[in-house]
Formats: structure tokens, sequence, C-alpha cells
């Protein structure tokens, strides 16, 4: 004996409704949008001068960070002028450049005296960052 509803099966189920499986799919893409927006790569925010003859850099640099509130930065961390000469005179045993990327309201004179700084310690290679002009 057979029973209605093993013959429906036999015979095949018509058509599949794949609403529901497209209600998944897109809950799951807003969710993963949705969370992978919230991840923030923690970073310095600074606005670089602009530079007509400005060139792209190539070589890895140490890189000396100076916010808009003359705040100094040696690889992400708050550095103060003694530490940075501290640093500074490890650094010039590598041989590398240095490149420094200042903000637009920084003080030229701190520029300056991290210059001479790099200057004082025999550091040839300094490097000032800028935005290219033509964009």
């Amino acid at each position: 004996m057979k029973f209605r509803r093993h013959m429906q099966l036999e015979h095949g189920l018509g058509q599949i409704d794949i609403a529901p499986l497209i209600d998944m799919v897109f809950q799951l893409l807003i969710f993963f949008m949705l969370t992978s927006s919230f991840i923030l790569q923690p970073s310095i925010k600074i606005k670089l001068p602009k530079a007509a003859t400005s060139e792209v850099e190539q070589e890895q640099n140490l890189i000396i960070t100076i916010s808009g509130e003359n705040i100094i930065y040696v690889s992400d961390k708050v550095v103060t002028m003694g530490e940075l000469q501290s640093y500074l005179k490890k650094f010039r045993r590598w041989k590398q450049p240095l490149l420094i990327k200042a903000d637009r309201r920084a003080s030229l004179g701190r520029v300056v005296e991290i210059w001479d700084l790099c200057r004082d310690l025999g550091i040839d290679q300094i490097n000032i960052a800028t935005d290219q002009g033509n964009q």
C-alpha cells in the first residue's frame, strides 16, 4: 500500500521555493558588511602639505610623525625629544633613510628642531613626506 505522501516524492517535487534561501544569504551578507566596517585600524591622522615636485619613496624608512599638536611619534608611539634623541642614536647605525611626516598645522620650528637633531647625530638621508600637488 502506497501512501499519497510517498507518491509525491517519487514523481518529483514540482518547484523548490528559494525565497527563504535568498533571504538568509542577504542577511548573512548584511551581517558581515556591518561587522567588518567596525574594525578600525589605529593610526595617526595627519594632513601632509602638498608639493608639485614630490616623489614616491620605495625604500624602507624610519618614520617620525609630527601631529598638528606638535606631538612626536616614532612607530606610532609618543616620544619626547630626549627619547627621540636616544632612539636616533641607535638608528644611525642602520644607515637607512629617515622620513619626517609632519602635519600641515605642525610647527615649522618643531620640524627644524628634529631635522637639526638628525644632522647633529650624523644622519644624512632625511626626507620630508608630502602629497603630490597635482591631485
